[in-house]
């Protein structure tokens, strides 16, 4: 059954293919093709689309192109509509409006870096590798900068960078694509510039997940040494529970619900059913993703590295 789903996704992905074709104009360079009202494909074939936006946000989303639009020059507006496209659902508009960015603002690495961020988000992980390798190279040897938050903490503080993002999603990209050994030397990198210990702790996850699926579980139980419960964490809680969690520190109980299945969400969830998986349990670890793609998340990371478990396992 799994196989005849995969087939029937690719004659769907043959079909978008050819409706992008038809179509013609700019957006067959910069987007995959995607069947109509679809924002993407899963990697299993199914077509994703997005939700209506809550009201509140269309009015952010609606504001921030108006603003673009009345000041070309600005590239901080430029970037807010790009990143309220997304948080609206239309991560395709998205990726046309941090285009537009790369090509009136080719030194700054923030449309690189959001636009990579929005490939991944619709699986186009070949794309968001080089926009992400290309970021990399425009951020060398220059200072950091805070990048502010779209939907603020309780704290108000921003906890993430332009580096720590970069490295962040390119390792995430090659991740993804299991190019493992790419992430990991990325992950390494990110981790050894985290500015904080919220991106200490996401960071370290991934690298902690890479090294194991690489066998490397010596080096992976090193990654962990420093994270302590007593870090300051601002709003990466789950990924500092599940680093916890991978050291011993916490029982499964702490990542998983009461059934063994359900999880305070898709990282957490796709942190334990990985855990399961390296630790020789694939049956669990599939009971687990799932269930993650029986919601409606797609675009979350944990998401779509669950569905990237599942097709590896379809294909091979």
């Amino acid at each position: 059954m799994d196989k005849i789903r995969l087939h029937a996704g690719l004659v769907i992905i043959m079909l978008g293919a050819l409706a992008a074709c038809a179509k013609g104009g700019r957006d067959s360079a910069i987007l995959p093709p995607a069947p109509v009202g679809a924002q993407a494909l899963a990697l299993t074939g199914q077509p994703l689309a997005s939700a209506d936006p809550a009201p509140e946000i269309k009015a952010k989303y609606d504001a921030a192109r108006r603003s673009a639009e009345a000041a070309p020059a600005d590239a901080d507006k430029l970037i807010w509509h790009g990143r309220w496209a997304a948080y609206a659902g239309d991560h395709r508009e998205a990726i046309r409006v941090f285009t537009r960015g790369i090509v009136r603002f080719p030194g700054d690495a923030r449309f690189l870096r959001h636009r990579g961020h929005r490939y991944i988000s619709i699986r186009a992980f070949d794309r968001a590798v080089r926009d992400l390798e290309k970021a990399v190279s425009l951020i060398e040897g220059k200072p950091d900068e805070i990048e502010p938050d779209g939907n603020p903490n309780p704290r108000g503080i921003p906890v993430s960078t332009l580096h720590s993002n970069v490295y962040y999603h390119l390792g995430l990209a090659y991740y993804l694509s299991r190019d493992l050994e790419k992430a990991l030397a990325v992950y390494r990198r990110g981790l050894a510039t985290a500015p904080n210990d919220d991106m200490r702790v996401a960071t370290a996850h991934w690298l902690y997940m890479t090294l194991r699926r690489l066998g490397r579980e010596e080096e992976a139980n090193a990654a962990l040494e420093p994270i302590r419960p007593d870090m300051d964490i601002v709003e990466n809680e789950v990924y500092h529970r599940l680093c916890l969690f991978y050291k011993g520190g916490l029982g499964e109980a702490a990542i998983a619900g009461p059934a063994g299945e359900a999880t305070t969400n898709d990282a957490a969830a796709y942190g334990l059913g990985n855990w399961r998986l390296y630790n020789g349990d694939a049956a669990g670890a599939q009971a687990v993703f799932r269930r993650i793609l029986e919601g409606r998340s797609w675009a979350s990371f944990g998401y779509i590295a669950a569905e990237a478990e599942m097709a590896w396992e379809m294909i091979h």
